[in-house]
């Protein structure tokens, strides 16, 4: 089993910026990629970004020169560094990992219990 703990999210004016984090822990053999997922009330969840073990990186079309996602794979750790919110940025964002299991020889999800990001004056 894979653990996904995320921090960062709360309350921000428009313009502002949030850091968000996420840690796995847990049996992991290889992450293939981490990545940010957000759902706003009565909406579908969306990609944000994600980024593979090598480092490639993807973004969905909104989040595209405000965020940036990295990761640290000695530490398996993904941070995602939002600025200029806007209200329209604001649900809930979950940490996602796509893990390789070596003994079923499969990959498998986790999701983290999701941060709330407000973004209102």
């Amino acid at each position: 089993q894979v653990q996904l703990v995320e921090s960062g999210g709360g309350l921000v004016q428009p313009g502002g910026s949030l850091r968000l984090s996420c840690a796995a822990s847990g049996s992991i053999f290889r992450l293939n990629f981490m990545g940010w997922y957000r759902q706003a009330p009565g909406k579908q969840r969306e990609l944000v970004a994600a980024v593979r073990s090598g480092g490639t990186t993807t973004y969905a079309d909104f989040a595209k020169g405000r965020f940036t996602i990295s990761r640290d794979n000695a530490e398996s750790t993904v941070t995602l560094q939002m600025n200029n919110l806007e209200p329209e940025d604001s649900a809930v964002y979950s940490c996602y990992a796509n893990v390789f299991r070596p003994i079923t020889g499969d990959n498998a999800a986790y999701w983290g219990k999701g941060t709330l990001v407000t973004v209102s004056s």
